[in-house]
């Protein structure tokens, strides 16, 4: 009988809605390690999860049943839920419509792993739009900029 076997590392980027900078410190700590909870309870596995105040990168492998696409609005109903049921967030209006989901080779895994967990410091210098667009080109992905405004 034959098994299920899946190497899929992605990244996943999206922002807070209107790239409002609410994920301020200490509440940020608390909504990324809820967010590993759901995604353990997924049985997919999280590699790290980091961001800054206006959005959040997700590295991770997901279960092979689960569709990127159910995950990520699993990701957003839940933690959205959470910030409010919680008040972490008083002006938290919730997270953009769509997202980033690029996927890596193994061999790039630490590396993804350091970038994303330099988030803080690499943001002193380049701001999202500028990450996001150049994330896109990295992997050659046509977009129009009127919609990542």
């Amino acid at each position: 009988m034959m098994s299920t076997f899946t190497q899929i590392l992605y990244q996943i980027i999206y922002s807070t809605k209107n790239r409002e900078p609410v994920l301020l410190q200490p509440h940020r700590s608390r909504i990324f390690s809820y967010m590993a909870g759901i995604i353990q309870n997924k049985n997919c596995h999280v590699y790290i999860i980091n961001g800054v105040e206006d959005h959040i990168h997700i590295v991770t492998s997901l279960h092979p049943g689960i569709s990127l696409s159910n995950f990520v609005k699993d990701l957003k109903i839940g933690t959205s839920y959470f910030i409010k049921n919680e008040n972490l967030i008083p002006n938290f209006h919730g997270w953009q419509e769509g997202y980033g989901g690029f996927t890596y080779s193994r061999n790039d895994r630490q590396n993804l792993i350091d970038y994303v967990k330099g988030q803080e410091e690499h943001h002193k210098k380049v701001t999202f739009l500028e990450e996001y667009m150049s994330i896109l080109k990295e992997h050659d992905i046509q977009f129009d900029e009127k919609y990542l405004l």
